[in-house]
């Protein structure tokens, strides 16, 4: 019977159900596509949620100061490994714990942010993807240009207080001085700043609108969408979610494509790799969406020339 007992007590010791904590600065609807990524990256590798592993999922809806918190009870948990969205949740979560694997399914600039000792070397409890692609802003703007051949003005939305717009921004502004564009920066601290915003860039006389990758943005898109559309704007978005919600077009790091990926840092580590010998990857996919419907709404012709280099467009 003592004999049995053990065997037992051994099978359900082999038996445990890996467990991840997922944090996130963002609320469920601004993570929905970029979670299912993950979880399809998972299931390729043979994990399915609720059967052969678990996951946390901890969601500050927009309210930073929420994070520590939560941070703090993913550790009390004893998550074999903890997946930050963003920048934001990978600093809380490392603050939190230098023994956890964290696995950060973006960030901008990893090794100057101080999360990582160097992109081929992590050296510490963090690894993950980064979207280090300075060429994206210059992109970015080039694109506008094209599109609106008289542009001389542009809007910046972005949130100061993210990790990473300070950078963004500067290569925004080379990118723009380059092209003899003026630019105006407006910050977007949270929700209630967004029509304050829009009517600074109708003040400003901006021709177009480039919108900066933020937690506050991706949840608001809806709404920033609408009020493009009513001020007559064109409209270049960090990330697909915003053409999908009705936006003109986007061109950045495919998010979705690296949330997929990190699966495979959280199948690594499960099966005993350090993060420390785990190098960071960055962007190898880039991708232009551009929705005609919504440039029909503003009285806006894509140039061919545009169009066809596009990845996808919605008709």
């Amino acid at each position: 019977m003592l004999l049995a007992l053990c065997f037992s007590a051994d099978a359900q010791q082999s038996a445990k159900v890996p467990r991840i904590g997922y944090l996130t600065g963002a609320t469920p609807d601004g993570q929905s596509a970029r979670i299912e990524a993950f979880r399809q990256g998972l299931r390729e590798l043979g994990y399915v949620e609720g059967k052969n592993i678990v996951i946390e999922y901890r969601y500050a809806e927009l309210k930073p100061d929420r994070l520590p918190a939560f941070a703090a009870e993913l550790v009390r948990l004893k998550v074999d490994v903890i997946v930050t969205s963003a920048g934001g949740s990978t600093r809380v979560a490392k603050e939190a714990t230098n023994t956890i694997p964290i696995v950060m399914a973006q960030d901008n600039d990893p090794v100057a942010n101080g999360f990582v000792a160097s992109l081929a070397r992590p050296g510490g409890n963090v690894t993950g993807l980064a979207t280090l692609a300075p060429e994206i802003s210059g992109k970015q703007v080039e694109l506008l240009k094209e599109i609106v051949s008289r542009l001389s003005r542009v809007a910046v939305l972005g949130t100061s207080t993210q990790p990473g717009t300070a950078q963004r921004l500067r290569e925004t502004e080379r990118a723009a001085g380059a092209f003899g564009v003026k630019h105006q920066f407006l910050d977007i601290l949270g929700p209630e700043d967004i029509e304050t915003a829009f009517r600074a860039a109708s003040k400003g006389r901006a021709d177009t609108l480039l919108l900066l990758a933020s937690p506050v943005l991706t949840s608001q898109r809806t709404q920033i969408v609408d009020l493009a559309v009513k001020s007559r704007l064109p409209a270049i978005y960090n990330a697909p979610e915003f053409v999908e919600a009705g936006g003109l077009m986007s061109y950045g790091v495919n998010l979705t494509d690296l949330f997929r990926r990190a699966a495979t840092y959280v199948d690594k580590i499960l099966k005993g790799a350090k993060p420390a010998d785990l190098p960071v990857e960055q962007p190898t996919k880039f991708e232009l969406i551009i929705n005609l419907k919504a440039a029909k709404q503003i009285g806006l012709t894509i140039p061919p020339n545009v169009l066809v280099r596009a990845d996808k467009v919605i008709r």
